[in-house]
């Protein structure tokens, strides 16, 4: 692909690998007036690419690269165009959290290395581009492609992985990407991780265990007004109201208490105190100064 300026003055090495920075060795670097012609490349790619994949809008552009962790490597020809280069085309890669389907159809979590976009100038198609490029990536990440993630290629780019890289024989998935044969066979523990499967709502408790033993405890002690200062029930009282809801605030009752404590229940069962015991004595003098004619 042409554009009206010198490709070769942006682009130094025949494949650049361009990141959310927009720069492509250091001539562009500081250089906005470069960086904004590099921008243009990858916009005018980009589109090309959706054209081609008929795609409603295109998934490659400057701005985007600049918003996201993926790396474009772009390939020239700087003999073509009288010397000035052309843009022959582009691969765009990313790292991708997937949850995929192995032969099993067990849930599998992986973050593998991901083919986003790849395209070739129709007029430059069927050249050894395309391999070219492939290749340079594959040997700058280190990497088999049968350990990569395919976002949905294109019949072409399926054929094209067949005919270099045997890769043939799909796992299905329910997303849009596409891996193969040998994926989760080759990737380490630490690569992969079953996700395990979620537990039923009836398995939920609307309690902890140490909430549940709280309440228990406070069911044993009694209502802290009536516990005798220093004493284990109030301290237990004490420590449960900070650790439970409001609904569970040891100022409220339990009933088997409130009846206790109330007139005609069982007093000797009851906390004594001495105001209590005052006010027991001072209603039982009154009683008998009554029944002995007293007023």
């Amino acid at each position: 692909m042409e554009f009206p300026f010198d490709i070769n003055q942006l682009f130094s090495e025949r494949v650049s690998i361009l990141d959310q920075t927009l720069v492509a060795g250091r001539k562009s670097a500081g250089r906005p007036d470069l960086q904004e012609q590099i921008a243009t490349v990858i916009d005018g790619l980009g589109k090309a690419s959706a054209k081609a994949q008929q795609l409603p809008a295109p998934i490659t552009s400057a701005s985007k690269l600049q918003s996201q962790r993926h790396q474009i490597y772009l390939l020239k020809d700087g003999e073509h165009s009288g010397g000035r280069g052309v843009a022959v085309g582009f691969l765009k890669v990313g790292y991708k959290k997937l949850f995929l389907l192995d032969r099993q159809g067990a849930h599998i979590e992986a973050e593998p290395l991901c083919v986003l976009d790849f395209y070739i100038a129709e007029n430059l198609q069927r050249h050894g581009y395309g391999l070219e490029l492939f290749d340079f990536m594959l040997q700058h990440k280190n990497l088999e492609p049968v350990l990569m993630a395919y976002d949905r290629p294109s019949p072409k780019f399926l054929s094209f992985l067949a005919k270099h890289y045997c890769l043939t024989q799909s796992v299905p998935q329910v997303n849009n990407f596409v891996v193969f044969e040998g994926f989760f066979h080759n990737k380490t523990a630490a690569q992969l991780r079953k996700v395990p499967p979620k537990k039923l709502e009836g398995e939920i408790k609307p309690y902890s265990l140490m909430e549940r033993e709280v309440v228990r405890q406070e069911q044993k002690t009694l209502p802290w007004p009536f516990a005798p200062p220093q004493s284990p029930q109030r301290s237990v009282s004490s420590q449960c109201s900070h650790s439970l809801s409001v609904g569970s605030s040891p100022s409220r009752m339990p009933p088997r208490f409130a009846q206790s404590a109330s007139p005609g229940g069982n007093r000797d069962q009851s906390p004594q105190s001495p105001h209590i015991d005052r006010c027991r004595a001072r209603r039982a003098s009154s009683l008998n100064r009554s029944q002995l004619g007293f007023h």
